[in-house]
């Protein structure tokens, strides 16, 4: 097989469109291959040895999330993909452990929260995103106990969550409350729980 070939099939192994070095590496092919095809308009360059084939639809939260892998979507980011606002973030929200830091994070065009090492590990789970790939998220109770924290929040937002989260049926207000004691907003969970049971 020539070295067209195995580009050709990399190509096309490539469900999600992500071409990283590492797949032509493993290809026994050199990295500068990726530079001849962007100067060909097959791929473009996503970040550092992250590549996207033009004639795919990009992802942007399973690309924000291949390129820093240790980013966690969370907050009104997460309420969005959990379908508790309707809301489309301008700026997606990422939560990193403490001391994570990427000189590049700085540029992109995300919210960047860190977290200290025990709570950062607290409700991590996958789902799909809108176009299919799976993605790290903070389930819906460590999500709904985020967006409690601070002072900065838009209580729309916060109000229409914690409200669809009373009715739901799927609700555990056990796994709640003890997200809630841990990240030390246990009060005011508590003030919407006894509203709106």
């Amino acid at each position: 097989m020539d070295n067209k070939e195995l580009i050709s099939n990399i190509l096309e192994a490539s469900t999600n469109g992500v071409i990283t070095t590492k797949d032509i590496n493993s290809a026994g092919l050199h990295r500068n291959v990726l530079q001849k095809l962007v100067i060909t308009g097959e791929l473009t360059r996503f970040g550092r040895g992250l590549y996207i084939r033009n004639n795919v639809w990009e992802d942007d939260f399973y690309m924000l999330q291949s390129k820093y892998s240790r980013g966690v979507f969370s907050h009104e980011t997460a309420l969005y993909l959990w379908g508790y606002t309707d809301r489309t973030p301008s700026k997606y929200t990422l939560t990193f452990p403490k001391g994570y830091n990427t000189p590049s994070l700085e540029k992109e065009n995300v919210i960047i929260k860190r977290s200290i090492l025990e709570n950062y590990n607290l409700g991590i789970t996958e789902v799909q995103s809108p176009s299919g790939n799976l993605i790290r998220i903070y389930d819906l109770e460590r999500s709904l106990c985020d967006i409690l924290r601070g002072n900065n929040n838009d209580i729309q937002i916060v109000n229409a969550a914690m409200k669809k989260y009373a009715a739901s049926k799927d609700k555990d207000i056990y796994k709640l409350m003890k997200y809630a004691e841990q990240l030390h907003v246990k009060p005011k969970v508590l003030r919407y729980m006894e509203v709106l049971l």
